[in-house]
């Protein structure tokens, strides 16, 4: 059983023969907005993103035994999806294990001053809250 005859060409030679949009055209669509900045031309900054909310970071012993954990809490506005890729970050900028829990990061070790860095950087405001 030979494929010979069946075999597509990858040499670029022929193109496919049907393509759905080769028909459209824009005529009779409004104008782009010109207000729009454009993102590939130089020069031009995003603007700074909004501040997203305060957020408690905690030293924690109680419970744990005798081990230290940096707990972050108090997110507003934010899913399950994000707080586990700021937990990711963390874990690598620390080197580090932790996880999410109840709607808040857990960062083995007191590991504050770089958690805080890093929420500044995701646009929160980090506080230092408890002990």
């Amino acid at each position: 059983m030979s494929n010979a005859g069946k075999r597509i060409p990858t040499d670029g030679g022929a193109s496919l023969s049907h393509n759905p949009f080769g028909a459209l055209s824009s005529a009779g669509l409004p104008p782009a907005p010109a207000n729009l900045p454009d993102a590939a031309a130089p020069g031009v900054t995003k603007p700074p993103r909004k501040n997203r909310g305060r957020v408690d970071i905690i030293r924690q012993k109680a419970g744990r035994g005798g081990k230290t954990v940096t707990v972050v809490t108090g997110f507003v506005g934010i899913g399950l999806p994000e707080k586990e890729q700021l937990a990711k970050a963390m874990q690598r900028a620390c080197g580090v294990g932790g996880t999410v829990k109840d709607g808040h990061i857990e960062i083995q070790g007191d590991k504050r001053e770089e958690v805080a860095r890093i929420l500044t950087e995701a646009n929160f405001r980090p506080v230092f809250a408890g002990g």
